[in-house]
């Protein structure tokens, strides 16, 4: 996972919210330098707690909005909306799937790292690492430098004595010349994702895909589908039943995509869910779709044949369906029983929330208790 995959985009996220000492995101793991920075931590955090300096005082609304500006120039994992609105809610921030897409309106991509570019985080380390990116930001007018950060002191002191980016290098572009000049990380919203969706859209996939659904209500159909051939150029590949409570759990869905890839149908068809992706996952692909279908969002409904658009210039995922036909097709729905009848899998659906809100499973809501005891009969 050496690309900006998904432990790479938050621990880079992580250092730019300053919760881990500078540079921390990009030593290599095995290096000299990555001990020694092990080393710094013990020392850290014992200052953190003679200045009784807590995750809230560091976790601020300035501080998310500084990790989701550099998500997005480093092309960052479409996980990292997830985990970042998770976050913010333990740290008690009013964040949301959209503040994504505010920033991603006014920030560029700029760093051609794996997988939608040729490079890695090593290769970013030797030219100065995360840390010579936020230094280009915060000169730039991107970041806020007044926050705290674990060090005691603020971004902008930690930043002060940066080395720039090495002269030369080609990872990082200019801002004059950017790989895109808004943000890949694309908030959809439509019939078929009335509380979001998350798309991932570097532009090199092209920025919108309409095509007729091939429906399955697993990964494990598509891919054998995918084995079988029975995937057609021109498609929207819908994988349902993946949220976080009809999965449960919401896995990812980086075995269909990658077979998708080596079948060489990657910019020939689009696959859409309510499950999740791998940091490593590129091309026409939306997934954090929300109602999920195990509530009975509208993903649930789609049959073999609609028609299904996503466009990420517009920011919308929808299905050509009147509203008489998607009101007979509710009428004539019945929820899926959940996999799980009982244990800690059972007790995860029923307290999770949706994908829009982090994942997350303390805060409870009795309507959710409701709408699945139906589905686990």
């Amino acid at each position: 996972c050496g690309g900006m995959y998904t432990a790479n985009t938050m621990a880079s996220a992580i250092e730019a919210l300053g919760m881990s000492l500078p540079f921390n995101s990009s030593y290599p793991a095995t290096s000299d330098t990555k001990r020694e920075d092990c080393l710094r931590v013990g020392p850290a955090l014992r200052h953190l707690l003679e200045q009784d300096i807590k995750p809230r005082d560091i976790m601020t609304k300035e501080a998310f909005e500084n990790a989701i500006t550099l998500i997005t120039v480093l092309g960052g994992s479409t996980n990292a909306v997830l985990h970042m609105v998770a976050i913010a809610k333990a740290a008690q921030v009013d964040l949301s799937i959209d503040d994504f897409q505010r920033i991603a309106d006014k920030t560029p991509y700029l760093a051609d790292l794996k997988p939608s570019g040729k490079y890695v985080m090593e290769d970013l380390y030797h030219v100065g690492g995360v840390p010579a990116v936020l230094k280009m930001l915060l000169a730039e007018g991107f970041l806020h430098g007044d926050c705290l950060t674990v060090t005691g002191k603020t971004l902008a002191e930690n930043l002060a004595d940066v080395p720039d980016l090495r002269e030369g290098q080609d990872i990082i572009h200019p801002l004059s010349d950017p790989i895109k000049p808004t943000g890949h990380i694309r908030i959809l919203y439509g019939n078929l994702a009335e509380q979001g969706a998350v798309a991932k859209i570097t532009g090199k996939e092209g920025v919108s895909f309409t095509g007729p659904a091939h429906v399955f209500d697993s990964e494990e159909a598509v891919n054998t589908a995918i084995g079988q051939k029975a995937i057609k150029a021109g498609e929207v590949i819908v994988i349902r039943y993946c949220g976080p409570k009809g999965g449960p759990g919401m896995p990812e869905m980086l075995k269909p995509t990658s077979a998708i890839m080596g079948e060489g149908l990657g910019k020939k068809v689009a696959l859409i869910t309510d499950g999740r992706f791998s940091g490593g996952t590129h091309g026409f692909v939306v997934g954090h779709i929300t109602p999920e279908a195990q509530q009975g969002g509208l993903l649930a409904l789609v049959q073999d044949g609609d028609i299904i658009t996503f466009d990420a210039v517009e920011n919308k995922l929808h299905v050509e369906l009147s509203a008489t036909e998607i009101q007979r097709r509710r009428e004539a729905w019945t929820p899926r029983p959940l996999p799980a009848k009982s244990g800690a899998l059972r007790k995860y659906a029923q307290l999770v929330s949706s994908a829009s809100e982090g994942c997350v499973t303390d805060e409870y809501d009795p309507q959710n208790e409701s709408s699945l005891a139906a589905t686990t009969k």
